[in-house]
């Protein structure tokens, strides 16, 4: 090949390789660091922090009938943002009583003292390593929140999360915590063959490997931390916050306040439960028709789960 047709190989090559990048996705953009919250996303195989320009603002005092599950995350993160030691935390129980309001409320509380929110789905877990990387050097503090945590056996951000959770050859960063939230305690799903594996040894109760396996996950987060059906009397303290909240008044006593509390106990009953998230529900719906209706009470534009 002589020197004539080397260039022009070499000038087909270039055109080529720029047709090529022009169809490639653009390398995503810095976050912007100023940013309370965050996304992880991915584009094609790519995956990067997406700042989020108005997180979810929820207030501690907007969710009631969970005062020692306040306390209990509270004092964990006041911990964290101090830069002190600090565990993991596992959020499990009923749905709708506020295990993810109560992570939102802790940016809400915090933020002003470094602390950061990294949100990131189930199927994203196996990127953990991606994401700690470019914010372990960073001086905010910052939970990776993982919103209703459930695995299958065999999913591969089972394993991610596991050895995120225990540390690796790499010294876990000071400046990251874990904060899932979850229905299961365990994480897995359970099966009843599963029980047939149990030893009894004298007195005691040997689980078998399979169990052992599922709990092992769960045992990894310091703090554990359990969530209730609402009795009726929270369910109704609920309802009452909410529609104080959008500015709807709440009757003191007699037969205002008897009607009201039929009216949310049959809207409970419409959809089968009764919790903070259904309470919130049906205050906007109040909201939302007294405004119709000429009163006023519009409120802010705020949810809670």
């Amino acid at each position: 090949m002589n020197e004539r047709d080397l260039d022009r190989l070499m000038a087909r090559a270039e055109s080529l390789l720029g047709r090529l990048e022009a169809l490639l996705p653009a390398a995503p953009a810095p976050p912007d660091w100023k940013a309370r919250a965050f996304r992880w996303r991915k584009r094609g195989q790519r995956g990067y922090l997406q700042s989020v320009s108005r997180p979810h603002a929820i207030s501690l005092d907007d969710l009631v009938a969970i005062d020692a599950q306040k306390a209990a995350i509270d004092a964990n993160t006041r911990q964290f943002v101090a830069g002190l030691p600090a565990n993991n935390v596992l959020l499990t129980g009923s749905r709708g009583t506020g295990k993810s309001s109560l992570v939102k409320a802790m940016l809400g509380k915090y933020a002003a003292k470094g602390l950061r929110l990294i949100e990131v789905d189930k199927g994203d877990l196996v990127d953990l390593p991606d994401i700690v990387e470019p914010i372990a050097e960073r001086p905010e503090r910052f939970i990776v929140f993982c919103d209703d945590l459930s695995f299958d056996a065999n999913e591969p951000g089972y394993k991610a999360l596991k050895v995120m959770l225990d540390g690796t050859i790499a010294a876990a960063s000071s400046n990251v915590l874990i904060y899932a939230t979850s229905n299961r305690r365990h994480l897995l799903p359970e099966y009843f063959s599963e029980n047939l594996e149990t030893r009894h040894i004298g007195e005691e109760v040997h689980p078998g490997e399979s169990v052992e396996e599922k709990i092992s996950l769960s045992e990894r987060f310091g703090v554990w931390i359990s969530f209730y059906p609402f009795t009726q009397d929270d369910y109704f303290a609920a309802v009452h916050q909410w529609l104080r909240f959008y500015g709807v008044p709440v009757p003191d006593e007699g037969a205002a306040l008897e009607r009201l509390h039929r009216e949310a106990v049959q809207f409970a009953l419409q959809r089968g439960s009764r919790s903070g998230r259904i309470a919130w529900q049906f205050a906007r719906a109040q909201a939302g028709a007294r405004a119709l209706d000429g009163g006023k009470g519009k409120g802010r534009n705020k949810s809670t789960k």
